[in-house]
Order: structure tokens, then sequence, then C-alpha cells
């Protein structure tokens, strides 16, 4: 509890490592937490230190771990792999057999276009010589037009440029014949799958020839040669189909061969990524140390908890074992007026808690830590804003079963950042949860709806037995009103929370927004109190007692002057004034607001000599403002500027009272 109230005492420590040893040493302290490391070569650049080679091998194997990452993924569900620093010619296997993978399917997929290219464009020749009959008669040999092909695929988006640009660089010397693939086949460029268009241009003429196939490459066609005669047809499709089933088969195999490598090496990367990490930031630690005179020893400081001082040692000595270093590192500790850093030891319970303080920054090394209260003002008062009865039953149930199942593999090495942020919360959603059922509760509010458990205080037909309404007021009037002060009407107040008759009322949302607005003014000024309280205990510990009487006192006093003071007329009201007699009550708010403007003639006030001291807590209030504002400045600048001239002033007076003594 001392340590989550102020934080551990800490300690600066020298450590001297062997050479051959450090490696072992520091890996032992990490593993412990035992030490921060401060940088000894703070004025040598991070590309000049000793083992910037290591971390950039380190930094290396972490690229290579999340480019396999990526080929694991498909193939296993566990997404992890096995890997050393020593294991180059695995990485680079790997690496290769992936790369022939991906060349075996980018030409299936050449073949494949190649054959549904052949299947379509065989009834284009048809059409382009009954179109060249048209044109030319049946004589076209003896017109010395000799007709050539060009043929591809084409993507969908391109087909009408490129028929424009055909026709118009070509001038009409060009038949083009297309149609649309009813498959739909991989994109290359993009890896999506995407509409092709197969294409046959028949043009004649070397020229023409050339700007056709130029035009092609321009768009970015797939241009496949074409056969002259039906048997080169025939003989072309079938080593196509040939050659399809061969790669299908080696690449069945070869995807299985990659799988089963794949999940072999996938079993246990979780365990070697931690590795590779814990090298990189061993590797960081020696760069922050410095090597004496003789290169043959490390020397590093760090500070440590005092209650672990031992456990350090001890860390040093079984680095020094497992390394078999003959000489054993040891430690020492020095003197230091440097402030420690702030250590606050935190287990799965506070952590989340103390998460939330640091968010907001880190305090002073000995300061007192507000996590401790965190723990219950954070959840309580979120339930406050929140307060649902059956929404925090929701979130309370879920974070109890993220408690019971907090041991499975797949929460904590889940890489969903919210499901980590959720997990990593868990506790602290357990309480929001827990203290949302109370104030749901208080509220009479479950999923936006009243509940009537212990029966409404109020009787709306002791309003008719008295003979207050009507029945022919029901149908005259759209709202009534409840009289408490009629016999029989108001029976007493709701045993818990707010009474479900509210829930039918017309000024229902005025009522609750008053009283949850006071609810809010009343956590919210205890809270700030608590805080400004809590401040007396590091002007204590500090031995600042100049802050109590320049700092505390004052701010105390301004606030429960004002906002202390508003407090007390909202419990007064509620305690002076009941139902009967609520409609003679004054405005808390009018109230407040006279105490500023000190109103002329007779207002209404609460209780006797309510202005009188009501003007005496605001001259209090006033007063303590320039103690605040100019209290501890004035005093600093005395105790450094002004007290210095007072002590030599002292001391040359007693000066001249010795030699006249003398």
């Amino acid at each position: 509890m001392g340590s989550l109230f102020r934080g551990e005492p800490m300690c600066l420590a020298q450590l001297f490592l062997q050479s051959g040893s450090a490696y072992e040493c520091l890996s032992e302290v990490g593993e412990r937490g035992l030490a921060e490391f401060r940088d000894l070569n703070p004025n040598v650049s991070v590309f000049q230190r000793k083992f910037v080679n290591e971390v950039k091998k380190c930094e290396e194997m972490e690229r290579i771990l999340g480019e396999l990452y990526f080929h694991v993924c498909p193939f296993s569900s566990v997404a992890l792999l096995r890997l050393t620093l020593l294991e180059w010619d695995y990485s680079e296997e790997l690496r290769e057999v992936t790369k022939n993978k991906e060349k075996l399917r980018k030409n299936l997929l050449e073949l494949t276009e190649y054959t549904c290219m052949l299947e379509v464009t065989q009834r284009f020749v048809r059409r382009t010589a009954e179109v060249l009959l048209m044109l030319f008669g049946e004589d076209c040999v003896s017109c010395g037009i000799f007709v050539a092909f060009i043929s591809g695929l084409v993507h969908i988006a391109k087909v009408e440029a490129f028929e424009k640009m055909l026709w118009r660089v070509c001038k009409g010397y060009t038949i083009l014949t297309y149609a649309e693939l009813d498959e739909c086949l991989e994109d290359p460029d993009t890896g999506e799958t995407t509409k092709w268009f197969v294409f046959l241009v028949s043009y004649w003429g070397e020229q023409i020839g050339q700007k056709v196939k130029k035009i092609c490459d321009c768009y970015h066609c797939h241009v496949y040669p074409y056969p002259n005669n039906m048997e080169e047809r025939k003989a072309v499709v079938e080593g196509l189909n040939v050659r399809i089933q061969d790669l299908h088969t080696v690449l069945h195999k070869t995807e299985d061969y990659l799988r089963q490598v794949l999940c072999k090496a996938s079993e246990s990367i979780y365990t070697w990524v931690i590795q590779v990490k814990k090298m990189k930031a061993i590797y960081h630690v020696l760069n922050l140390c410095s090597f004496d005179v003789t290169n043959k020893c490390l020397i590093a400081e760090v500070w440590c908890p005092v209650a672990d001082l031992q456990n350090l040692r001890h860390a040093l000595e079984e680095g020094s074992r497992k390394s078999g270093a003959t000489i054993s590192s040891f430690m020492n500790t020095i003197p230091t007026t440097q402030p420690p850093p702030t250590l606050i030891r935190t287990n799965k319970f506070t952590s989340g808690f103390q998460n939330i303080v640091d968010a907001y920054g880190v305090g002073n090394y000995g300061e007192v830590n507000p996590a401790l209260y965190t723990i219950i003002t954070f959840p309580f008062l979120f339930a406050v804003m929140f307060g649902d009865f059956g929404h925090g039953l929701l979130m309370f149930i879920f974070a109890l079963l993220t408690i019971l199942y907090e041991n499975h593999p797949r929460l904590q090495r889940s890489q969903d950042e919210i499901m980590k942020m959720l997990f990593e919360g868990r506790y602290v959603i357990l309480l929001m949860g827990l203290f949302s059922v109370y104030t749901g509760l208080i509220y009479n509010d479950c999923f936006s709806k009243s509940l009537n458990i212990f029966g409404s205080g109020w009787n709306v037909s002791a309003m008719f037995e008295q003979k207050v309404w009507r029945p022919e007021d029901l149908k005259s009037n759209k709202f009534l009103t409840l009289d408490p002060n009629v016999t029989g009407v108001y029976n007493g107040a709701y045993p818990f929370g707010i009474d479900p008759i509210w829930n039918l009322a017309s000024n229902r949302l005025s009522f609750l927004n008053s009283f949850k607005m006071k609810m809010s003014v009343i956590f919210g000024v205890t809270h700030m109190t608590f805080g400004v309280v809590l401040g007396v205990f590091n002007h204590l510990h500090f031995k600042k007692k100049y802050n109590i009487y320049l700092v505390f006192l004052p701010e105390l006093l301004f606030m429960m002057c004002i906002f202390g003071y508003l407090v007390f007329m909202i419990f007064f009201k509620w305690l002076a004034y009941s139902a009967e007699d609520s409609t003679s009550a004054p405005s808390i708010l009018i109230q407040f607001i006279n105490m500023f403007l000190f109103p002329g003639g007779e207002t209404e006030v609460f209780y006797t000599g309510q202005v009188a001291l009501q003007r005496f807590l605001l001259s209090i209030a006033f007063l303590s403002v320039p103690v605040m504002l100019f209290g501890k400045p004035l005093y600093l600048y005395w105790l450094h500027s002004g007290g210095r001239g007072i002590r030599m002033y002292r001391v040359s007076i007693e000066r001249q009272l010795h030699i006249s003594s003398v």
C-alpha cells in the first residue's frame, strides 16, 4: 500500500559488468524488472556507439519477421513464425520458394488467358473473312491483299479508347473484332479479378502492323501469337492444356510444401518475436554503458528500488554463472543529489487505473500517487454520468467474463487494438459497470425505463377520494397536479432512488436535471477539495510548510467559502423543506447570485443572518485571492534574494561586535 500511495524508495547503483557476461547479466536484470538505466554516453551519437551493428541486426530481423508474417497469415491461424538470428538460409529459402510460386501463378495466368483468347477468337476469323469478301470480292489474293492478325486481351475500361485509337491511327486499314470473356481473370498488376475483352485485329500492310503493335503496348494489352491455320491452332490448344495441367500440379505441390514449412514454423513464433525484441533492448542498454580504461569491463548506472538491491546482486551473480565468467559482476550504491525516477508497482487490478493517471502525467519522486483513490473515484464519477442499471449490468457481465477467462491465449495475444484496450482495462470496466448498477437504481433507470420495485409514495386515487379532482377534469385538463398537502396523496419518500411516478410527470426532465445538477455540484466540490487536501501530504513530505500557509489554506478557504457554501445551501434546502412546502422554498441559484450582487431591499432568505454570513464568507474568499497569487512568489523571492541580504547584514554586525569585544 505504501508503494502505491507514494512510490518505491529508489537509490542509484553502479554496475561493473565483465565483457563476456554483460549480455547475460543484463538479460537477468531485465527479466526481473529491477532497474532503470542511465545514459553514460550522452555526447556520443547513436550511430557511433559500440553495439550499433547488433541493434541493426535485430531491426533487420524484426523486418524479416514482419515480412514472413505476411506469408504465414493465409496458411496458419496462429499467425506466427519461428525464426532465429542465425537462420538466414531458412528465410532465404522461404523467400525463394515464394518468388517461384508467384512466377508459376503468373505463368498459369498467361496460359489461361491464351487459352480463353483462342476459344473466343475462333469465330472472329469467319467474320473477318466475310468483311473482306464484302470489301474486295472473292479474288482478294489477286488484289495483293495479305491479311495478318494480332490478338490478345484488353482491360474492360480501355476497350472504347483502344477502338478509337486504332481507327484514327490506322485510318480504317484494320478490322477490329472483340467480345467480353464470360469469366473474370486476375489483373497481374493489381492482383484483383476483373473483366477482360478478347480482341482480334486484322490488318494488311507491314507499316499498319507496326502501328497496331505500338497501340497495343500503349494500352497495356496482353498480346499473344495467333495461329495461321486450324492444325496449328489445334496443336497450340493441346499444348496449352497440357502445360496448364502441369502448372496446376506444380503449384499444388509448392503450396503444400510452403504450408508445411509455415505451419511447422508458426508453432512458437510468439516466443521468438519476444526474444528478438529482448535482444534489441539488451543491446540498446549496452549502448548506454561505458567501458573502463582496459576495455574489459562495462560500467552502468541504474536506478533501483531499495527493496530490490539484494535481488539485483543475485541477478548479476546468476548472469555471470550462466555465461561461465571467471570473475563475477558486482554492484555498488553511490550517493547522489539527483531526483530519482518515480516507480509505482502495480498488479493486474491496479495497472489500468495507474495508466489512466499516467496519461495525464507522472508525479515527481515521493509525491502522493492519486491512482489509489482513482480506483474508486473514476468508476464512480463515470457511473454518476452513465447511470443506467441495465447497461451497467451488461458492462459488469462483460468485464467479469474477461476476468474469468483472462488466461486464455486468444485474449492475451490478441492483436486487435480495441480488444487489447478492453482487456487491459477489464477491472476498470468491472467497477464502472458495478457503480453504474448502483447509480441506475438511484436514478431508477433501466434501459431508459423506470422500475416500480417498492411501490410509489404518491397516491393518485386520493385526489379523487378527497374530491380535489373530478372525473370531468380528466377531459377538460391535459395535465393535473398532485397536491402533497391533500390527505393520502403523499405517503413518504421512495425507499431507494427516485420515485417511478416521476416518469409520468410532465416536469420530469426539469426535476431530474435539477437533481443531477445538484449531485454533480456536490461530487465535484468534494472531489476538488479532496485533491487539495492530498497536497498537504506532499507539503509535509518535502518539508515545505510555507506551502500549507500560502497555498493550501488560501485554496481551501476560497473553495469552502464559495463552493462549499453552495453545497451547504443544497443540503439545507433538502432538509428544511419537504414536499408539502416545496413551492415556498427560495431558489438556490438566485440566492447564490445575490451573494455576489448585494441586492438592496428585502429578499427571500433561507435562515436568519444569511446575508451577514454570506458577506463574511465572500470577504474571506476575496482576501484569499491575493495570498494565492502573490504569497508564494514573494516568499520565495524574499527567501532567495531578500533573505540573503538580511543574513549578510547579520554577519557583518556579528563581526563588528566581535572586533569591538577584542
